[in-house]
C-alpha cells in the first residue's frame, strides 16, 4: 500500500493516540462518575480538535521538510477534509448513542465510562476496516465505483428515512448474546460482569458498549470511503478518522442535549455523502480539486445548521 508514512511517522502517531487515551483515561477515574456538563464538553472538544490540528500542523511541517511543499499542502488538506468529515458524519452516530441509552437506561453519570470503551473498541475495529479497505483499492480499482454507488444510496436513504431509528430488540446481535450470554437486568455501577454464586453474569453496560462499538462499525461502512474518496493514502484515511472519533466522547455531551435543534442536518449529512459518492465516480474523468470538496462539504452541513435554526420541525 502507498503512502507518504515512514515507521517514524507511525510509530509517532500511535505514541500521541497511546498518551492522549492514557490522559483521557486518567482524568475519567479521577472525575469519578458524575454527569458530563456543556462547560466541560466543550473544553474537552476544543482540545482534542486542537490536537488533532496540531498533528496535522506536525504532519505538514514534516513533509515540507523532508518530501516537499506541494506533497505537505496537499496531505495537509486531506487531512483536514477527511477529518471534516468524519467529525460531521459523526453527529449521525451521536443521535444512535442517544437512543442506545435511553432504551437501556444509562445513568447520566455511566454514559461517559461507556463511551470510553465503546470508542476504544471502535478504534481498533475502523482500523481494521481502513487496512482492510485499502489493500481492496490498491488491488481492485474498480471497488471505488462500488463506493461511490453505495455513498449516493446511503444519502438517499437518509432523505427517504430520516428518523429510521431501529429497533434493538430484533437486532441480531441482541438476540445472539441473549441466546448465548448470561444477562443480568441490573446495573452494577460501570462493571461488565458480576459474579453470583460463582456464576458470572453480563450486566446491561456490557451490551450497551458492545452495541455502541458495532454501531460505530456500522456507520464506519458509511464515513471510511468518503475518506478513500478524498485520499487513498491509508496514513491520512487512519489519522483523521482516528483523532475524529477521539474527540467522539466530548461531542456526544456537548450536542445531547440540543439533538432537537439539529433535526434537518440529516439532509446536510445526506448531501455530503452523495456529493463524495459522485466524485468517487468520476475520479477517473475529473479528480475534484480538495478546496473545493472542503468547500461543499462546509457548505452542506452549514447550510442544513441554519435551516434547522430558522425551519421549524414538521413532525
Amino acid at each position: 500500500m502507498h503512502t507518504i508514512a515512514t515507521p517514524a511517522l507511525w510509530f509517532v502517531f500511535g505514541l500521541i493516540v497511546v498518551i492522549a487515551l492514557v490522559i483521557d483515561f486518567v482524568v475519567l477515574r479521577a472525575g469519578g462518575t458524575h454527569k458530563v456538563a456543556f462547560k466541560e464538553a466543550a473544553l474537552w472538544s476544543v482540545a482534542w480538535i486542537a490536537l488533532a490540528m496540531l498533528f496535522n500542523l506536525g504532519l505538514w511541517y514534516w513533509l515540507g521538510g523532508h518530501v516537499s511543499a506541494e506533497v505537505a499542502n496537499e496531505t495537509a488538506l486531506q487531512f483536514l477534509a477527511g477529518y471534516l468529515v468524519e467529525k460531521a458524519l459523526a453527529v449521525d452516530n451521536i443521535f444512535v448513542f442517544l437512543l442506545i441509552f435511553s432504551r437501556f437506561g444509562v445513568s447520566a453519570e455511566l454514559q461517559k465510562h461507556a463511551l470510553m470503551i465503546g470508542i476504544l473498541g471502535a478504534i481498533v475495529l475502523r482500523a481494521i476496516l481502513i487496512f482492510v479497505g485499502a489493500a481492496l483499492i490498491q488491488r481492485y480499482h474498480w471497488i471505488l465505483y462500488f463506493f461511490g454507488a453505495f455513498l449516493i444510496y446511503t444519502g438517499i436513504q437518509m432523505v427517504r428515512a430520516p428518523n429510521d431509528e431501529g429497533d434493538f430488540e430484533s437486532n441480531p446481535l441482541m438476540r445472539w448474546m441473549r441466546g448465548h450470554l448470561r444477562l443480568s437486568k441490573e446495573y452494577s455501577g460501570a462493571k461488565l460482569s458480576v459474579v453470583k454464586d460463582g456464576v458470572r453474569w453480563y450486566t446491561p453496560m456490557f451490551m450497551v458498549i458492545v452495541l455502541l462499538a458495532v454501531t460505530d462499525v456500522i456507520f464506519a461502512v458509511d464515513s471510511i470511503p468518503a475518506i478513500f474518496a478524498i485520499t487513498e493514502d491509508p496514513f491520512v484515511v487512519l489519522t483523521s478518522n482516528v483523532f475524529a472519533v477521539l474527540g467522539l466522547r466530548a461531542l456526544f455531551f456537548l450536542i445531547a442535549g440540543m439533538a432537537d435543534r439539529f433535526h434537518l442536518l440529516n439532509y446536510g449529512l445526506a448531501g455530503v455523502l452523495v456529493f463524495i459518492g459522485l466524485k468517487m465516480l468520476i475520479a477517473d474523468v475529473w479528480k475534484v480539486p480538495i478546496g473545493l470538496s472542503l468547500g461543499m462539504v462546509a457548505l452542506l452541513i452549514g447550510a442544513s445548521l441554519v435551516a434547522s435554526r430558522f425551519l421549524p420541525r414538521t413532525d
